[in-house]
């Protein structure tokens, strides 16, 4: 293995809760081995890329329900190519070429997996900040 290779696997978080076992199917195992570590990895990154899309957007965003704000998220990240794109290259730039070559062998189901674990990420923390907003204008 080479040297960024191994850079990138010492850097990334341990997830003890992302267990492999013999029953998984490649896509899971590649899901709890790679993406979920990489992802976290990556966390405070991709919410700037969010934050970066909706100032872009002219902060609509911020004046939306909570319902609406994850409509936003999910429609942002399923139907907005280019952002997804930039989201995916955040993910896929920190991969190993080993991973790399298993990741283009199945990339359509990976993408899905990829994007779905993003989505909740955003969603998970953006309604954090909501509640943190509204209890400090309280």
């Amino acid at each position: 293995m080479d040297t960024r290779d191994t850079q990138l696997l010492l850097m990334r978080p341990d997830i003890p809760s992302a267990r492999i076992s013999s029953n998984m199917s490649a896509e899971e195992c590649f899901q709890n081995k790679t993406l979920r570590p990489v992802i976290k990895l990556q966390h405070h990154l991709l919410l700037a890329a969010f934050k970066n899309y909706v100032n872009k957007h002219k902060n609509v965003y911020y004046g939306l329900s909570v319902e609406k704000k994850l409509d936003y998220v999910e429609n942002a990240i399923h139907k907005d190519m280019k952002f997804r794109n930039s989201l995916k290259g955040i993910i896929i730039g920190q991969f190993t070429l080993v991973e790399f070559d298993l990741y283009i062998q199945n990339s359509s189901a990976l993408n899905k997996r990829m994007m779905n674990i993003v989505k909740e990420r955003i969603k998970d923390n953006l309604l954090i900040f909501d509640k943190i907003s509204a209890l400090i204008e309280s």
